[in-house]
């Protein structure tokens, strides 16, 4: 983290690497916080800049920062570098949250700190630049989870059929997607599976285990789907009956219909069902990605 940044006292040293298996153990001892505390802490915070406060918030939600590093730690770069983006994102959580609208604070930060370990590794990485366009941003942190999704786990090329199905999905070329997974591989995957010391004595996989359950994360994680799954239901009102139907046919239910199916009950061809679904799907993008950013602009403002 730079120097010229400020960061409270209480937030236990993140010196680098060799010291992230003490500051994990460290910030298990913050005690998290019960709703009525957390408001409490947040109005003090709010209408009188209460420092007390703000560090009380800040410290039960380091877990919550360190958890979402993790998650980003397949990038190739240090975790602790990470984790301390993230606790920069908390901050400035903390500091525009507003406790009256009715939602935790973690689930407030998590943009907060997302945004901020984002902006970090895009700084870091030479494949993205400035100018990169806003598809290839969403193709390189959506990549990985998709692979997995797909259970493409191999290091080399994708399958042909992959390439497609993640292409459609985030709307971006095939051509783009093979560069990007090549260009990834080579940055290389840090395992959760090495050691943290020179003697072989403990993994990254020990520390990601917490004893008590982070109430906060499941709270913030619930908070977060039933709001995108509400932007859902409103981005599909930007569809009409027929692009709704076979949509939720094609893409949103556990057996999707063939395009046959469809097909017979439009009286339509196969072809026709296709490009209403590609259609329905790309207008479903857009309504969705306005939705998110007039909600991103809600709650940062």
């Amino acid at each position: 983290m730079s120097a010229t940044r400020s960061v409270p006292a209480t937030i236990p040293a993140l010196g680098g690497e060799a010291s992230l298996n003490r500051y994990l153990t460290e910030i298990r001892k913050y005690p998290l916080l019960k709703p009525e505390q957390e408001y409490m802490l947040a109005k003090r915070y709010q209408e009188h800049q209460d420092p007390e406060a703000a560090a009380q918030l800040v410290t039960s939600h380091l877990r919550l920062v360190a958890k979402i590093a993790m998650g980003y730690r397949g990038y190739g770069l240090p975790v602790s570098e990470l984790i301390s983006e993230g606790n920069i994102g908390l901050m400035q959580g903390v500091k525009k949250f507003e406790p009256d609208r009715g939602f935790r604070l973690a689930t407030y930060a998590m943009w907060w700190i997302k945004a901020s370990i984002q902006e970090y590794i895009l700084r870091s990485w030479s494949l993205v630049k400035m100018g990169t366009t806003a598809a290839q941003k969403k193709l390189f942190f959506n990549l990985r989870r998709m692979k997995n999704n797909l259970r493409a786990f191999e290091d080399g090329d994708l399958h042909p059929d992959d390439v497609k199905a993640i292409a459609t999905k985030l709307g971006v070329s095939e051509t783009e997607v093979v560069n990007m997974n090549r260009r990834m591989a080579m940055g290389g995957d840090a395992s959760l599976n090495v050691s943290m010391r020179e003697d072989g004595d403990g993994q990254w996989m020990d520390w990601l285990a917490d004893e008590s359950p982070l109430q906060d994360v499941a709270v913030a994680d619930a908070q977060e789907a039933e709001m995108r799954h509400a932007l859902l239901g409103e981005a599909m009102q930007s569809l009409n009956e027929r692009e709704r139907h076979i949509l939720n046919e094609r893409r949103l239910v556990d057996d999707p219909k063939t395009l046959e199916e469809l097909s017979q009950v439009y009286n339509v061809s196969r072809e026709r069902v296709r490009q209403i679904e590609v259609r329905a799907f790309e207008k479903l993008q857009k309504a969705m990605h306005r939705l998110v950013s007039d909600k991103q602009m809600a709650l940062a403002g």
